[in-house]
């Protein structure tokens, strides 16, 4: 197994991994939510065969030196640590992917930096407009604060599982909702890389300052607003919207990886409040016509096509039978694509 390594970039002692060959081009990978950079192994090892890939754990995960999350500034900060960590290692110009929350790190990192990008890989991502409190292809958010986003809630027994560092097979254990979560069909990695994943994830730091984060009661469905604090509020609609990618300039060719089956960033993710209200999982919904699940895949989709009209490239890839962890359930597939992307 690699070992992770670690520098001092100035802006934080960041721990990351880097495989391959030095003189091969750059990939740089930058992890979801709940995750750390080793959410990338086995398939990493496939990838390093092309590339010279860098993969680091972001502030409040694996083994990074942490500090706050201030929710308002989060992606730009995450996206700042990326680009000290490749100054660090003398990398100027690099390819990017983003996976999930990862995929926010980097669209932030291209609206800032975008002329550092030789190629931008959005796997699952994040939808342009955040997670929760907006509606339509347009993204338009319900009020200013949030509304309709879960921001910094989580499910209390997911978060006193990881408090506890259980590392079973129990109900809302790391375990089982990592492989509810991530997979269409359950986890497709034997007990060892299983156990590697377990281990990252109860890395995470817990609290209102990082995982979750805080958020408001409200009295009335859906009975939470974001907070300002912590991981989970990086993710609300009026802190995360970088829509403005659409006039990126430069701008670099983007690749749009995404499994049929995701769950979690889909037109109706199951950790959508409208999805479950839908459902009747969650009393008092006011309806679809008021609040209707948001169209997260449909709204990244809108914002690169307006890239495209302005004079932007991208190509999407829909790896049919995968989940929000494509390139664990198909990973052949997914490196032939990023190779192809990359080297073409």
């Amino acid at each position: 197994m690699t070992q992770k390594l670690t520098i001092d970039t100035g802006r934080r002692k960041t721990a990351y991994y880097r495989l391959g060959d030095p003189a091969s081009p750059t990939l740089v990978l930058v992890h979801g939510n709940a995750s750390s950079s080793a959410f990338f192994f086995p398939t990493i090892l496939k990838l390093a065969e092309h590339f010279d890939v860098v993969a680091p754990d972001l502030n409040g995960f694996g083994d990074t030196e942490a500090s706050p999350v201030h929710a308002p500034t989060a992606l730009s900060d995450w996206a700042e640590d990326v680009g000290a960590l490749m100054d660090a290692l003398q990398v100027p110009r690099f390819a990017l992917l983003g996976w999930s929350l990862g995929g926010g790190v980097a669209w932030r990192f291209a609206l800032d930096h975008p002329q550092r990008l030789t190629h931008l890989i959005l796997l699952s991502p994040m939808s342009p407009y955040g997670f929760g409190g907006t509606r339509g292809a347009e993204g338009t958010p319900y009020d200013g604060e949030g509304w309709g986003s879960p921001g910094g809630f989580a499910n209390p027994d997911f978060i006193r599982k990881l408090a506890e560092k259980d590392r079973g097979d129990g109900p809302m254990t790391a375990r089982e909702v990592l492989g509810k979560s991530l997979f269409a069909a359950g986890w497709p990695l034997d007990r060892e890389w299983q156990d590697l994943f377990v281990d990252e994830l109860l890395k995470v730091r817990l609290g209102e300052d990082y995982y979750p984060g805080d958020f408001r009661h409200l009295p009335a469905f859906p009975y939470v607003l974001p907070g300002a604090r912590g991981i989970s509020n990086a993710l609300s609609p009026q802190y995360a919207d970088v829509s403005a990618f659409a006039a990126v300039d430069p701008k670099p060719p983007v690749l749009w990886i995404h499994g049929d089956k995701d769950l979690l960033v889909s037109d109706r993710s199951m950790s959508d409040l409208a999805t479950l209200g839908l459902l009747g999982l969650l009393s008092g919904y006011p309806g679809e016509e008021a609040f209707p699940p948001q169209p997260m895949v449909s709204q990244t989709r809108a914002v690169l096509e307006k890239y495209r009209v302005n004079g932007g490239s991208f190509r999407e890839v829909l790896l049919e039978g995968c989940a929000h962890a494509a390139h664990l359930e198909a990973p052949e597939r997914f490196v032939a694509e990023v190779a192809d992307f990359i080297d073409g």
